[in-house]
C-alpha cells in the first residue's frame, strides 16, 4: 500500500486489579513519554469510570499533563463519552486544551462503551447513541464559532457561544468512535470529521470496519463533505519480540486477565469465553498479532489490503507483557515496522544500491586520484 501511514496507541488504558492505581497511571504517562522520544505520531486516551481495569476518568486532565512532558506527539480524547457531559461545557474545556497543547490536542468522542458507567448518573442504553448525536450537532457548531440555542431533555443551552475559538484553525481535529453498529460512521461522515474503529481487527471485524467506512463516504457525501482516508484510523492488537517464542512468552504476563476483563466486564468479548489459551486464539484467527517485526508488517499490510486503506494504525496498549517488555514492543515498532510503512528507507537504501553496484568504478577512480597526488607530490623531488 502506497501512503504514510501514521503511527499511535489507543490507552484505555488497561490495567491489572493487584496494581497500584497510583503508579499505573504514572506508567501511563511514562509510556506516552517513551513513544514521543520514538516518534509515534498519536496517542488517544480513554474515558471510563467503572469496571476496575480502565482506570484513567479525565482523558482532559491526563492530556493536559503529558503535554507538559512530551514535545511532538499528538494527543487525543479517546474518547469523550458524551452523554455524560454538557456539550457547552465540554466544548469550552477542549478549545482551552488546544491552547495549552499549541494544537496538539484531538477530540475523540463516543457513546461511552460501558453501560455500567452511564447507568450511575441515570443515563439508560437506548439514550446513549442519541444523545451523542445530539451533542455532536451541538459542539460541532460551538467549535465554529456559532451561538446555540437549544433544549433537550438533558441540556438546556440559551445563546451559548465560546468566549475563546480554537487555537488550531478552522477547527481543533475532531474524530468519532466506531465500532459494530453504524452510528459513529453516520455521525463522523455527517459531520466530514474522522473515525476511529475500535471492537477488534479479527476478518469479520474488518468487514464491519469496511462496511462503516463505505457508510461513513456516503453520509460526507450526502453532506457535501469530501472522505479522506487519512482521517480514518484503525485500533488494533499487536505484541512483538525479537522472535515468536520470546514475543508468546512475553503476553504471559498479562494476555489472561485482559480476557478475563472483556469476559467479565466489557461490552463485548475480545476472546470468546470457551477459549482457554488467547495468544493461539489471536494468533491462530488473526484477531491480534503476537510475533516479530516482520509478521506486525504482514500483519498490517492485510489490515490496509482488507480495508481499502487508512491514515494511522493505532496499538491497543493492552499491557499483555511486563513494563520493560511493553518498552521493547514499542521500540521494535518505531525501529523496524514504522518505517516500512512511512518510505524513510528507501532513500537511504537507493543510495546504498547506487554506491554498491558502482563500488569497483568508484574505488578505481579514488585509487587513481590518490597516486596520482603521491606521483605529483614525488615529481619536484625526481626532478632536483
Amino acid at each position: 500500500m502506497s501512503g504514510y501511514l501514521r503511527s499511535g496507541i489507543f490507552l484505555a488504558p488497561f490495567h491489572n486489579l493487584n496494581e497500584n492505581p497510583t503508579l499505573a497511571i504514572e506508567r501511563d504517562m511514562e509510556l506516552v513519554q517513551h513513544l514521543d522520544r520514538l516518534n509515534y505520531s498519536e496517542a488517544w486516551i480513554g474515558e471510563h469510570h467503572s469496571g476496575g481495569f480502565e482506570i484513567i476518568a479525565s482523558p482532559e486532565l491526563f492530556i493536559a499533563a503529558a503535554a507538559e512532558r512530551t514535545r511532538h506527539i499528538r494527543l487525543g480524547t479517546g474518547v469523550v463519552s458524551l452523554p455524560y457531559h454538557n456539550p457547552f461545557m465540554l466544548a469550552d474545556r477542549m478549545v482551552q486544551l488546544d491552547h495549552m497543547t499549541r494544537g496538539r490536542a484531538m477530540f475523540g468522542v463516543g457513546p461511552g462503551a460501558l453501560v455500567h458507567d452511564a447507568m450511575k448518573i441515570g443515563i439508560k442504553a437506548e439514550q446513549q447513541r442519541p444523545r451523542m448525536d445530539q451533542a455532536l450537532d451541538v459542539l460541532v457548531r460551538l467549535l465554529r464559532g456559532e451561538s446555540v440555542t437549544e433544549k433537550t431533555d438533558w441540556y438546556d443551552l440559551k445563546d451559548a457561544q465560546l468566549q475563546v475559538p480554537c487555537y488550531t484553525q478552522p477547527v481543533m481535529e475532531m474524530a468519532v468512535a466506531a465500532s459494530r453498529s453504524p452510528t459513529g460512521a453516520l455521525a463522523a461522515g455527517r459531520h466530514g470529521i474522522g473515525m476511529l474503529s475500535i471492537g477488534g481487527t479479527s476478518p469479520d471485524a474488518i468487514k464491519h470496519h469496511a462496511n462503516n467506512w463505505r457508510i461513513y463516504e456516503e453520509q460526507a457525501r450526502l453532506n457535501g463533505h469530501a472522505a479522506h482516508r487519512r482521517n480514518w484510523r484503525m485500533v488494533t492488537l499487536i505484541h512483538i519480540a525479537e522472535t515468536r517464542e520470546k514475543a508468546r512468552e512475553n503476553v504471559q504476563h498479562g494476555i489472561h486477565a485482559f480476557r478475563n476483563y472483556f469476559n467479565d466486564v466489557a461490552t463485548f468479548p475480545i476472546v470468546p469465553p470457551d477459549v482457554e489459551d488467547p495468544y493461539t486464539f489471536f494468533v491462530e484467527t488473526g484477531a491480534g498479532c503476537i510475533g516479530t517485526p516482520d509478521d506486525a508488517i504482514a500483519y498490517i499490510e492485510n489490515l490496509l489490503k482488507g480495508t481499502g486503506g487508512f491514515g494511522a494504525i493505532l496499538e491497543l496498549a493492552h499491557n499483555w507483557a511486563d513494563w520493560e517488555q511493553t518498552k521493547r514492543h514499542y521500540e521494535l515498532m518505531a525501529r523496524y515496522v514504522h518505517p516500512h510503512f512511512q518510505d524513510s528507507r528507501r532513500l537511504r537504501i537507493e543510495s546504498y544500491d547506487f554506491a554498491r553496484d558502482h563500488h569497483e568504478e568508484f574505488g578505481s577512480q579514488s585509487r587513481a586520484a590518490v597516486q596520482a597526488a603521491i606521483d605529483k607530490h614525488k615529481a619536484p623531488k625526481a626532478a632536483e
